[in-house]
């Protein structure tokens, strides 16, 4: 996977209900969070989706469940307030807020409304606070939509000029829009400045919660290899290198391509690489400058998959800019490592996504490894990186024991948090499905132990 996916699991727990005035429930100034400052942080991801069904309604389910999070150790919380669908979770006038999301639950996979009116991130940011828990704002960058078996939702689905700024994909049967395909999330086009602008205006919004501690943006990049063949993005990238293309797209990738690098190698295929990551590259730069212009106190971070050497086909190079992938990569330029964005960065969350029986090692695809190698890439930049498993999609192929799943928790938190600057679990709904909180403790419990030693 490349990003945080939505969880698919059943959701046992029941939908709360609203319970009380948008001012009631929570105290008016909660406290500060007082995490000490040697303390390796520990983080947790709360998709906004798959814990609908319990949060969507319900104070009384968000306390209940951030106060499982502070007593297992948990020291911040990640909250998803823009899912994929490109709606919000939080205050702004210029998208519409969440009505609804798909979810599974004992039902089956169905369609959870939001009748609620109080808001959402301020009840995460409130609650949370009270327990001294760091809160986070999760953001879908450049989904603009979202299509499942439930229907489509979000902007591109409202407003045709906004479809107008999807992506174009290079697919077999040629360049079309992704709104004409079977994608499930809708991304717009990074390229372009109207998107770019549309979403800066969003995390301008998001900032101005003087009592959030930070943003991470998540999906800030390409929708895969295929993204983006749109006629404005080919004149971007003509500019970028100087010269027309007389076979486009072939000059820069074959017609369906979708992973690793073509044989032959087009003539232009690594500048095309470095203009993608340029383009996220300055993007995440300007994004930056916005936010911190709202509100200077809040991080800045992204979350990132830990597969760097695979991770130039979304048009991501989230190394800092003196780490120089040329020396380590066939289908790295020299120029590519000036596209390294680390440096604009206050926190970075690695996703380690390696199987429960790959907690340790020095290599790609096992947790220690992602983390260790992830710390090294982006070395001068984020303040923290922070690294972890997916703890409900890392056994696809049903190989390992509940018993073993369960130690690789524990395991993991301990071999993470060493080789990078914190720990990082996706999602608190697996934890929730399948009540390993104590497990998740347990790891904690170690870590905690052994820095005080």
């Amino acid at each position: 996977m490349f990003a945080l996916a939505v969880s698919l699991v059943p959701v046992l727990q029941s939908c709360g209900t609203e319970d009380g005035p948008d001012t009631g429930g929570f105290p008016s100034n909660p406290s500060e969070p007082e995490t000490p400052s040697d303390q390796k942080p520990c983080f947790i991801w709360i998709d906004a989706a798959a814990n609908f069904p319990d949060f969507a309604n319900s104070r009384q389910n968000i306390a209940r469940d951030l106060a499982k999070a502070a007593e297992a150790g948990f020291t911040d919380i990640v909250v998803d307030v823009r899912p994929t669908t490109g709606d919000v979770l939080f205050k702004t006038d210029k998208c519409d807020q969440v009505e609804w999301l798909g979810a599974w639950t004992d039902n089956g996979y169905e369609k959870i409304t939001r009748s609620a009116t109080w808001d959402y991130l301020q009840a995460f940011i409130d609650q949370g606070h009270e327990l001294g828990l760091r809160v986070y704002a999760a953001f879908n960058t450049f989904p603009g939509g979202n299509q499942t078996s439930l229907g489509g939702a979000g902007v591109v689905y409202r407003d045709p000029e906004m479809a107008k700024l999807a992506t174009m994909l290079n697919t077999d049967n040629g360049i079309r829009s992704i709104m004409d395909t079977d994608n499930s999330a809708k991304f717009f086009n990074p390229v372009h400045p109207d998107v770019q602008s549309y979403i800066i205006s969003l995390l301008e919004d998001l900032a101005a919660y003087q009592d959030l501690d930070g943003i991470i943006l998540d999906r800030g990049r390409f929708d895969g290899f295929q993204s983006d063949f749109s006629d404005y993005t080919r004149e971007q990238f003509e500019a970028y290198i100087g010269k027309s293309l007389d076979n486009w797209p072939e000059d820069v990738l074959p017609a369906g391509w979708s992973s690793g690098v073509p044989s032959p190698e087009p003539t232009y295929f690594k500048q095309w690489l470095e203009f993608r990551a340029k383009t996220i590259h300055d993007f995440i730069e300007s994004a930056r400058t916005h936010v911190k212009a709202v509100n200077p106190d809040v991080d800045f971070g992204v979350y990132v998959g830990g597969w760097y050497g695979s991770y130039y086909d979304v048009g991501v190079n989230w190394a800092s800019p003196t780490y120089d992938p040329s020396r380590e990569y066939t289908w790295a330029s020299e120029n590519y490592m000036k596209y390294g964005y680390a440096d604009h960065t206050d926190v970075m969350l690695i996703g380690a996504y390696a199987s429960p029986g790959r907690v340790t090692g020095s290599t790609e695809w096992t947790m220690e490894g992602f983390c260790r190698l992830a710390k090294q890439k982006t070395a001068g930049g984020p303040r923290i990186c922070a690294g972890g498993p997916d703890v409900g999609n890392w056994d696809a192929d049903d190989e390992y024991t509940q018993d073993q799943e369960n130690r690789a928790i524990t395991e993991s938190v301990k071999v993470c948090a060493d080789a990078c600057d914190g720990y990082f679990l996706f999602d608190m709904i697996h934890l929730k499905d399948a009540d390993q909180w104590g497990y998740a403790k347990a790891g904690i419990d170690q870590l905690r132990s052994a820095q005080a030693e």
